[in-house]
């Protein structure tokens, strides 16, 4: 299969040139020529598969060009090593928990496969390849786990000074080995931006060949579709149209999730939730105006986007057609204090402790089954709460016990490297 550039049809890549170079010259992100739906046979029978031979079936297309088949289920096999489960909170709404993983974000599935995939396709190359990544809050983490001690790539994470939480920092800044933290006096968007002129600079890619693993890059955002595919297997016995709530921030997963739904899986809409970076939800309201702006900083920090990548790819996939995207689509937007109130909300009826972030696609979930009760929704959790320590305390009054992946890094020590303009960031990255 071919991947194209969004800006630009006639550049094209494999898949192996499109992970490898993260953004098209143009500056566009890749999208796959075609998506062919899976047979209806493999829904019908998804209850008697794994998590493995679903996730072969459905991301096979996108890379059997460059990855044998063996070596892909050895990669699947590798990064779906813990579980998805859906958990059931009130009548026919439950909540797919993403943080069983490495570094208990949702990021955990893209950000390891990414790695395995760049790991495989370095086998035998002597030129280095350096990850440059911007993180709004679990990408960074989750991106340096995955690809901590792998040979051949070097890894610099940029990430706002002061606007994630001191975990999402203790696992991007205290690893070491070939992880390389970056901390960025100003807020994600201006960390983006710097890792996309950076893509663009030839002095800078003269010297070094980069990539991106944000979810601009198709190795990190397209494995993303399997755990809609789980919740589906999950939910199927439920019997009712089923909806999918996504807090959304860069708006690769619930992209994603979209690209499972053009493989054929029986799912009636998708919510994108967001905190007050509205964006999208204007969009949605003004049918089809798009205004990106400043972000503002929120409790859900990982939605703090004020330009979302991934929007362009989720219009294409609706062919730019607004009333297309309109049946399939929602958005909403909620502020801190509805954020709390909806913590609380679960926690006190159900006992269940919510993330912020879950706690924003909760809401988009009630608020569309308001007109749409006869729904079985889903809204996704994407981060333990314990990431954020102290909403949740503030807002529960608890603490949650810490789990071991948060723990062995709670003692480590901070390295990071500070600058303020993306003139020091450019000669950082040429120095080496």
């Amino acid at each position: 299969m071919k991947y194209y550039s969004l800006n630009n049809n006639q550049h094209t890549a494999t898949f192996r040139e499109a992970v490898i170079a993260g953004i098209a010259p143009d500056k566009g992100l890749y999208f796959p020529e075609e998506i062919t739906p899976l047979p209806e046979s493999f829904f019908k029978n998804i209850e008697n598969l794994s998590k493995e031979e679903i996730a072969f079936n459905a991301i096979h297309q996108f890379v059997s060009d460059e990855i044998p088949n063996q070596k892909l289920r050895e990669i699947l096999a590798d990064v779906l090593d813990f579980d998805f489960p859906v958990v059931p909170l009130e009548t026919d709404i439950a909540t797919l928990e993403l943080f069983h993983g490495p570094t208990m974000a949702f990021k955990d599935v893209g950000a390891r496969f990414m790695a395995y995939c760049l790991g495989y396709f370095s086998e035998g190359n002597t030129e280095e390849v350096t990850v440059l990544v911007a993180t709004s809050g679990d990408t960074g983490g989750a991106v340096a786990n995955g690809f901590l001690g792998v040979k051949g790539v070097q890894v610099v994470i940029l990430y706002p000074s002061g606007k994630v939480s001191e975990i999402q920092e203790k696992q991007l800044t205290t690893l070491g080995q070939n992880i390389t933290a970056i901390e960025v006096d100003g807020v994600f968007d201006d960390c983006q931006s710097m890792v996309k002129t950076a893509f663009l600079d030839e002095e800078i890619t003269n010297v070094r060949k980069l990539t991106s693993a944000n979810s601009i890059n198709v190795a990190r955002w397209l494995p993303q579709l399997l755990y809609y595919l789980f919740a589906y297997k999950q939910a199927k016995k439920e019997g009712k149209e089923l909806v999918f709530s996504v807090p959304s921030g860069n708006f690769g997963n619930i992209c994603a999730g979209m690209v499972a739904q053009k493989l054929g899986m029986p799912v009636k809409h998708f919510v994108a939730a967001t905190n007050v970076n509205d964006v999208v939800p204007q969009f949605m309201k003004s049918q089809g105006d798009y205004q990106p702006k400043p972000s503002i900083a929120t409790i859900s920090n990982a939605m703090d986007v004020g330009d979302p990548s991934n929007f362009i790819r989720i219009q294409k996939l609706y062919g730019n057609q607004f009333n297309e995207l309109s049946k399939v689509f929602s958005s909403y937007s909620f502020t801190d204090e509805e954020t709390k109130a909806a913590m609380k909300k679960l926690y006190q009826e159900t006992g269940y402790v919510a993330d912020p972030h879950g706690a924003v696609g909760y809401l988009g979930l009630k608020k569309f089954k308001e007109q749409h009760p006869n729904t079985y929704g889903i809204f996704l959790e994407t981060a333990h709460p314990v990431k954020f320590l102290p909403v949740v305390q503030e807002t529960l009054g608890l603490t949650p016990k810490i789990p071991a992946q948060i723990a062995k890094v709670m003692d480590g020590k901070k390295v990071a490297t500070q600058l303020k303009t993306y003139e020091e960031l450019k000669a950082f990255l040429i120095k080496g």
